[in-house]
């Protein structure tokens, strides 16, 4: 008896991105936290008043340090503590990036039912993210 499991190839795409992706995300993550920590790009809010920082409430923090909210965070990428946000992004996003590949597949295939969810599921999650200025996080 042959057990062996055929796998779509839009999966053997999804799950292989999804390795690099992850991968990627990790080693960004990895290089940007050794520029903030080296102190080869300077951070927003100074090394030694992170510790300060820690307990206060959100909106004391925001205004104490002119923290955009949203998206505006992108405008503060040149500082090192915020260059750390690169591959948090990369890795949040990954879902959304090796969705992509799939829509064309399923519209090729006439699979309008996967084609829906999958540009359903696209739709949802940039807007939970707030690209694009839509309502999110």
């Amino acid at each position: 008896m042959n057990d062996e499991v055929k796998v779509p190839e839009e999966q053997v795409r999804y799950a292989d991105l999804l390795f690099k992706g992850a991968w990627a995300g990790i080693a960004v993550m990895m290089v940007t936290y050794f520029l903030y920590m080296s102190g080869s790009m300077a951070p927003h809010i100074p090394l030694e008043e992170v510790p300060n920082a820690w307990g206060m409430r959100v909106t004391d923090y925001v205004e104490k340090y002119g923290i955009p909210l949203g998206w505006g965070w992108t405008g503060l990428i040149g500082k090192g503590d915020f260059l750390n946000f690169l591959g948090i992004v990369l890795l949040a996003g990954m879902t959304i990036i090796c969705f992509l590949p799939l829509i064309p597949t399923y519209v090729k295939r006439k699979d309008w039912a996967l084609t829906g969810i999958v540009v359903a599921e696209v739709v949802v999650l940039v807007v939970a993210a707030g690209i694009f200025g839509t309502v999110g996080h």
